[in-house]
């Protein structure tokens, strides 16, 4: 059989770059901040998200971090950003650079294909 036919989830990579008032907090208060300021709004006013936290500020100097995030449809992922934008996250602590939203094996689903992916062990 081709291609998963259910929904797909909608996967989101957020660019984005901290901000002065980010960097001024030592990692205990960034650690506070994100579990006392940021997540409960995100539980609050969604469900059917979850994250995954990319560090780049190593490699690029325009995009710092890469938030990755899975909504279980686009009426989930629109509550995430609603959320996020109402806490201090949102052009306080980072500027969001860009947002890159798409579905995996899209193509494989419009085209009835088996995905192509790569697998190494």
């Amino acid at each position: 059989m081709a291609a998963d036919q259910t929904t797909p989830p909608v996967t989101a990579f957020m660019l984005i770059k901290t901000m002065p008032e980010w960097l001024a907090m030592t990692p205990e208060e960034r650690a506070t901040a994100l579990s006392t300021e940021v997540m409960p709004a995100v539980k609050a006013k969604t469900t059917g998200v979850r994250s995954r936290f990319y560090d780049t500020e190593f490699y690029s100097t325009r995009v710092t971090d890469v938030w990755v995030w899975e909504a279980e449809d686009h009426n989930a992922y629109q509550l995430l950003i609603d959320a996020l934008r109402e806490t201090p996250f949102w052009d306080r602590y980072f500027q969001v650079v860009d947002l890159l939203v798409g579905t995996e094996n899209g193509y494989a689903r419009t085209y009835n294909m088996d995905p192509v992916a790569s697998i190494t062990t």
